[in-house]
């Protein structure tokens, strides 16, 4: 992947990210992402260190979502 496609995913996953916590109310822990100092807008970086921000961006996204997620109700046949 080119770095501009990566910088171009960057910004795609921060709005995700975003939208996630405007429609669930719950700020998603970015921790690990905020300690990197990467942001999408941030052209002067490395390829690696937007690979980097990416990677940790999507785990702080999906651990968000999976504490929010319900129980899975068991089907159930009549």
């Amino acid at each position: 992947m080119k770095k501009q496609e990566l910088i171009h995913l960057h910004g795609l996953l921060a709005e995700v990210g975003n939208h996630f916590e405007e429609q669930d109310g719950k700020q998603i822990t970015l921790d690990d992402y905020d300690s990197l100092g990467v942001r999408p807008t941030s052209i002067h970086k490395s390829k690696t260190d937007h690979k980097a921000a990416v990677f940790a961006l999507s785990e702080a996204i999906t651990d968000g979502m999976r504490a929010t997620e319900r129980e899975a109700v068991a089907p159930q046949a009549d």
